[in-house]
C-alpha cells in the first residue's frame, strides 16, 4: 500500500502542474487563485486511495483525482457567491477579489476543466467513471438547492436534513472513492461498498461538525463556537430540539430563535436547552451509527485487511469519537 503522505504529495504535485491559458486573464487567474488557497485535498486523495485499496495504478487515477479537486473548488467558488462570503481560507473570495460575474464564469470554466480531467481516465474505465462523476456532480447541486430551500422553510424534518447533507457533502466523498475503485478494475459490488463507506462517513463527519459547532473547543477546532445557533441554521441539533421540546422549553427555544440582539446570551441559552433535551447524545448516537455502518461496508470488501487499513485510519482521524 502507498503511504498517505505519498498520495498527498502526488495530488499536490498534480495540482501545481495543472496548466491554464494566460488569456483571458480574468477567466483563468481566478482558477489559479482558488486552487492556490490550499485545503486538505481530501477528495482527490480518496480517489487515489480507492484505487490503491484494489492494488490499482494510482497514477492512472490521478487525472480523475485532480478533476474531483477542481470540481470541489468550483462548488466553493459558486457557494461563496450564494453565501455572499467575504473570505475563503482566510483569503478574499473570488467574487470579492474580482466580482460576481467573473466568479460565475470562472466557476463554469472550472467545471468544464474538471470534466476534461476526469475524461483522461483509462479507456477501459472512462465511461463508468464519467457516469459516477456526472451523477455525483448533479447530486451536489441538488444538495446545495435543498440547503438554500431550508433557509426559508418553516419546518424541516431530520430525514430531510440527513438527505441534504448526504447530497451536498457526502456523495462527493463516496463518488471520489468509487471512481478510484473503477479505475483499479474493482467489480460493481465492491465499488458500491466503497461508495457507501464514503457516503456514510461523510454524513457522520457533517454531524460531528454540527456537534462541534456547539460543544467544541474553539481553540482546538479553529471555529466560532455557536455560529450555527446565531444563524439559526437548521442543523441536526436544532431540528432534534424542535422535535422533542415541549411546553415552556419549546416556547423558550422559539423565543431565542427569534432573538437577534443578544448573541452571547443566545448561544448560552440554546446550549442549555440542548443539554436539557440530551440533544448532544442523540446527535452522537446517530453519528456513531453512521460511522459503524461506513466501517461495515469497508469490511464487506474481500481484499486483504492491510489494503483497507489506510482507509480505516483515515476515517478514525476524521472522526472525534464521542463515546
Amino acid at each position: 500500500m502507498i503511504p498517505l503522505p505519498r498520495l498527498q504529495e502526488l495530488v499536490l504535485d498534480g495540482i501545481q502542474q495543472l496548466s491554464f491559458p494566460n488569456e483571458p486573464a480574468a477567466l483563468y487567474d481566478p482558477l489559479r487563485y482558488i486552487l492556490s488557497l490550499g485545503g486538505k485535498r481530501m477528495r482527490p486523495v480518496l480517489t487515489l486511495m480507492g484505487c490503491d485499496v484494489f492494488a490499482g495504478d494510482v497514477k492512472a487515477a490521478l487525472p480523475a483525482a485532480l478533476g474531483v479537486e477542481v470540481f470541489h473548488n468550483f462548488t466553493l467558488m459558486h457557494d461563496d457567491i450564494m453565501d455572499n462570503a467575504p473570505l475563503r481560507r482566510s483569503k478574499p473570495t473570488v467574487h470579492t477579489k474580482w466580482n460576481s460575474n467573473i466568479a460565475i464564469l470562472s466557476g463554469d470554466a472550472m467545471f468544464v476543466e474538471s470534466c476534461r480531467l476526469v475524461m483522461q481516465s483509462p479507456d477501459a474505465a472512462v465511461r463508468q467513471v464519467m457516469e459516477v462523476f456526472t451523477k455525483t456532480a448533479l447530486e451536489v447541486c441538488e444538495g446545495q438547492q435543498y440547503d438554500m430551500d431550508f433557509e426559508s422553510m418553516s419546518e424541516v424534518s431530520i430525514d430531510q436534513y440527513i438527505d441534504m447533507i448526504r447530497l451536498k457533502t457526502a456523495v462527493l466523498l463516496g463518488g471520489s472513492l468509487k471512481m478510484g475503485a473503477i479505475i483499479a478494475g474493482a467489480n460493481e459490488s465492491d465499488a458500491n461498498h466503497l461508495y457507501d463507506f464514503g457516503v456514510n462517513l461523510g454524513v457522520a463527519f457533517q454531524l460531528q461538525d454540527d456537534i462541534l459547532d456547539v460543544f467544541g473547543d474553539a481553540d482546538k477546532f479553529g471555529k466560532q463556537v455557536g455560529g450555527d445557533i446565531l444563524s439559526n441554521k437548521k442543523t441536526f441539533l436544532l431540528l432534534t430540539a424542535l422535535n422533542t421540546a415541549q411546553g415552556t422549553t419549546k416556547d423558550s427555544l422559539l423565543q431565542w430563535i427569534n432573538t437577534t440582539d443578544q448573541p452571547q446570551q443566545k448561544v448560552i441559552a440554546v446550549t442549555e436547552i440542548y443539554n436539557s433535551l440530551n440533544v448532544r447524545e442523540v446527535a452522537e448516537g446517530k453519528m456513531n451509527e453512521l460511522y459503524d455502518i461506513a466501517l461495515s461496508h469497508l469490511d464487506s470488501i474481500p481484499v486483504d485487511d492491510a489494503n483497507k487499513q489506510p482507509l480505516k485510519d483515515l476515517a478514525a482521524s476524521l472522526m472525534v469519537r464521542q463515546n
